[in-house]
C-alpha cells in the first residue's frame, strides 16, 4: 500500500462511504445489523479523524499557510461529525433519532470527503512534493495503530477539543 498521505486518505474515504452505502440499504427493522454497522462507521471515522487533526491537518497548516482556511473550515467539519459520533455511541438503536442522527452524520461527512477530494487534496498535491506526501502518510500510518477507536475515548475526546481551540 502506497504511504502518499492522500492516497491513504482516499483509502479510509472509499471504507467509509461503503460502510454508508451499507447502512443505507439495510432495512428498517434491521436494528441490529444497522447498530453493528454504525459501530464500524464510528471506528473507521474517529481513526481517521485523529490522523488528520494530528499529522495531516498540522503539517498543512505549516507547509502551506495559503491553505490555513481550508484546514480550519476542516477542523470545525471534523468538530460536527465527532459530536454526531459522540452522541450515536451513546445511543440506542432503538432510539427513535438514531437513524435521523446517521443520516445527518452520513450527509455531513459526505460533503466533508467530496470537498476534500475535490478542491483541498489537488491543492496539497500542488503544493507538497511527493517525498512530503509520503513521509505523511507514513507518519499517519505509524500512528494509526495507536489511534483512538471509539468516539468516547479520552484521545478521542481530547481531539475534538483541541480542534475546537485550535
Amino acid at each position: 500500500m502506497s504511504t502518499d498521505a492522500i492516497v491513504v486518505l482516499k483509502e479510509d474515504h472509499k471504507t467509509v462511504k461503503r460502510l454508508f452505502k451499507e447502512f443505507q440499504s439495510t432495512g428498517d427493522g434491521a436494528k441490529r445489523r444497522k447498530a453493528d454497522i454504525v459501530g464500524q462507521i464510528l471506528r473507521e471515522l474517529t481513526v481517521h479523524t485523529y490522523l488528520e487533526n494530528e499529522i495531516m491537518y498540522p503539517e498543512v497548516r505549516k507547509l502551506l499557510p495559503d491553505l490555513d482556511d481550508d484546514v480550519l473550515e476542516s477542523y470545525e467539519e471534523h468538530h460536527v461529525a465527532d459530536v454526531l459520533c459522540f452522541e450515536l455511541a451513546t445511543m440506542s438503536p432503538d432510539d427513535e433519532h438514531y437513524d435521523a442522527k446517521v443520516t445527518v452524520l452520513i450527509e455531513s461527512v459526505t460533503h466533508h470527503i467530496d470537498e476534500e477530494e475535490q478542491e483541498w487534496f489537488p491543492k496539497v498535491r500542488e503544493g507538497l512534493g511527493r517525498n512530503q506526501l509520503q513521509d505523511i502518510g507514513a507518519r499517519m500510518q505509524q500512528l494509526r495503530p495507536d489511534a483512538p477507536t471509539t468516539p468516547t475515548q479520552p484521545k478521542a475526546l481530547k481531539k475534538a477539543l483541541d480542534a475546537m481551540t485550535a
